[in-house]
């Protein structure tokens, strides 16, 4: 199993968070298997190509299974890191890892559509695509319909970042039960406002979608750009106060300080 392999080799393992977790659970193979079906969705349609043309209408798919698996994989590791940094059990966890799987499983094929939208766009596709009968149709036939695109897109972004929200949330209520200390206390409260800030950035895009209709749909899928400017900057912010709060808690532990070169 690929969390053996990973958890044999520390992948994930800052070795400034301790690991409560060193052995696969059932829940965490239950995970696997879901997560594996979900990646056999989005190829279960591809066929071998028998023309040229098939082959350039299936390299164009590609892009979108590209995109698509590496969501997945980055929501899957999500989960590994957090099982090995908590190694919660209890229900409360079940509950919320149970939803996670479903809205994996649920969106697999929207998550699929949409990438395949956008790298056809920008292929040069022109939003077209060959039907079964060897007809060509629009993917979407106007901008209400990306508006729509967009809001069921964002739900299940919503969704799975509000859900780990709730497992962080969790985590950090039981911060006495599993002795975190004050590092561990801040990377959770780091990690619960980080997922907080995907779910207000697809909150943001839903209105947009929702308000504007076809008119701001392109605003919408831009508004996620915004990951790119707001996580580097909350990364920088969390880090200088991370760093503030090591030397504190290197002094507690009555850590000599670094020696001074002196000229």
């Amino acid at each position: 199993m690929i969390r053996d392999k990973l958890i044999d080799k520390g992948i994930g393992d800052n070795k400034q968070f301790r690991w409560r977790s060193h052995e696969v659970s059932r829940l965490e193979g239950l995970s696997d298997a879901v997560f594996g079906f979900a990646i056999t969705l989005l190829v279960v349609s591809l066929e071998v190509p028998r023309t040229f043309a098939e082959l350039m209408q299936a390299m164009r798919g590609f892009g979108a299974f590209a995109l698509s698996f590496t969501l997945l994989f980055l929501v899957w590791f999500s989960q590994y890191k957090f099982f090995r940094r908590y190694g919660l059990q209890d229900n409360t966890s079940v509950v919320l890892n149970g939803v996670l799987l479903f809205v994996v499983l649920f969106y697999v094929y929207p998550l699929k559509f949409l990438f395949t939208l956008l790298v056809n766009i920008f292929t040069g596709g022109g939003g077209q695509v060959r039907m079964p009968d060897g007809t060509t149709g629009l993917m979407v036939e106007n901008g209400d319909q990306v508006s729509t695109l967009m809001i069921i897109f964002g739900a299940g972004y919503i969704a799975v970042f509000g859900v780990f929200v709730l497992l962080y949330w969790h985590a950090y209520r039981q911060r006495e039960a599993l002795e975190l200390n004050e590092l561990e206390v801040f990377d959770t409260r780091v990690d619960i406002r980080e997922s907080a800030l995907n779910v207000s950035i697809a909150l943001l895009s839903i209105a947009i979608a929702f308000i504007g209709r076809g008119r701001f749909a392109l605003l919408s899928g831009l508004t996620y750009m915004l990951n790119g400017i707001l996580s580097p900057i909350h990364g920088t912010l969390m880090g200088r106060r991370r760093r503030k709060l090591e030397q504190q808690f290197d002094a507690k532990l009555g850590a000599s300080p670094a020696p001074i070169n002196q000229r």
